[in-house]
């Protein structure tokens, strides 16, 4: 990984024809290859990862793709995306000489289990866009200026000299208006909206896409959301602090529904647009009674560098971590956490 000489955490250089042209190699030359999305996976690494893989098999390469999630299924609003005969769980893997590439993941942590299939492989590659990313790939795509890992797993469709086929594209436009918000995040730039129009271009329905992703969900998972929203708190904005509002979704409100976590998912987009708050929170109980949490920034806080302290990743505007403490204890982790960021902004 390639960084800047100046200050205590360099910024992340993008890639250069070199970079690129590693990781080619190294997927040229290796008998087979597995894609592989981080746990929980989102639009963003499923999308990026399957789309590479439906490219590699374009070109002539063996290619899987694989994350680690038990019971291993896509999640509910994924579950269109073409190419799912190249899923393999972790169990199915069945690799001799082979290359492993992540796809979003910042850390080795957000492998799981996949972590240590990288370990064994000949050749372990990552494409990424997150300030968090640790450097653990022999060789490390990231690009921190690009809105979406599916921006540069693009890019390595197009290196690999493949046609951008309708599947291809669906699944990059997948990864690419999860991680833009529908292209309502700050994060999303004129040259967001020319790839968007190129993959339309190559006959993607963005409308299906769209009514999967963000406005298909069972009437379960709505009560659900009326659930969180009723039990949401607003920490008010403070001179030691940003506004926050935040909420918990427990294993048994889960079970009681018959939903599993990714249910949850889509609740974070809704707290978000509280007024008072800059930062949203939601605190889901796994099944393993770990709480996943995810965050959401406005834009004036740096959410990605807060979880990144605590044990996770992200970007500036999404980023999450686990937890095995209470939501009362996480709750008063993030807003330490965020009391420290503004002394600093302020010093």
């Amino acid at each position: 990984m390639r960084t800047a000489e100046s200050g205590s955490h360099p910024p992340i250089l993008p890639p250069t024809d070199a970079d690129w042209n590693a990781l080619i190699q190294n997927i040229r030359r290796a008998e087979s290859v597995v894609c592989v999305a981080h746990v929980s996976p989102d639009g963003d690494a499923l999308g990026s990862a399957m789309g590479a893989a439906l490219a590699m098999r374009a070109a002539g390469i063996e290619a899987v793709v694989s994350f680690d999630e038990d019971p291993f299924v896509l999640p509910g609003s994924l579950r269109w995306l073409p190419g799912q005969e190249l899923l393999r769980s972790v169990d199915e893997l069945v690799v001799d000489r082979y290359a492993m590439v992540s796809f979003d993941a910042s850390d080795l942590a957000r492998l799981g289990r996949l972590a240590s299939v990288g370990d064994k492989a000949e050749f372990f590659g990552a494409v990424d866009h997150h300030r968090s990313y640790t450097g653990f790939g022999q060789v490390s795509i990231v690009d921190v200026t690009a809105p979406a890992t599916a921006v540069l797993a693009l890019e390595l469709v197009d290196r690999l000299g493949v046609d951008l086929s309708r599947d291809i594209a669906s699944c990059i436009y997948a990864g690419l208006t999860t991680d833009t918000g529908s292209f309502r995040f700050a994060g999303t730039t004129a040259q967001t909206h020319r790839v968007a129009a190129r993959l339309h271009d190559a006959g993607i329905a963005h409308d299906e896409i769209a009514r999967e992703v963000f406005d298909t969900a069972p009437f379960t998972a709505v009560q659900l959301l009326g659930d969180a929203i009723r039990s949401a708190q607003l920490i008010p904005k403070s001179e030691s602090g940003p506004g926050i509002v935040w909420t918990t979704v427990t294993k048994s409100q889960r079970d009681f529904l018959g939903l599993s976590l990714d249910a949850a998912e889509p609740i974070i987009d809704t707290i978000r647009t509280t007024s008072e708050a800059e930062v949203a929170v939601v605190i889901k109980e796994g099944d393993d009674g770990v709480w996943r949490v995810s965050t959401r920034s406005k834009g004036l806080v740096d959410v990605g560098l807060m979880c990144s302290k605590l044990g996770g990743g992200g970007h500036r505007f999404a980023a999450g971590f686990s937890s095995a403490r209470s939501p009362r204890d996480i709750i008063d982790e993030i807003s330490r956490a965020l009391e420290l960021a503004t002394d600093s902004s302020r010093s």
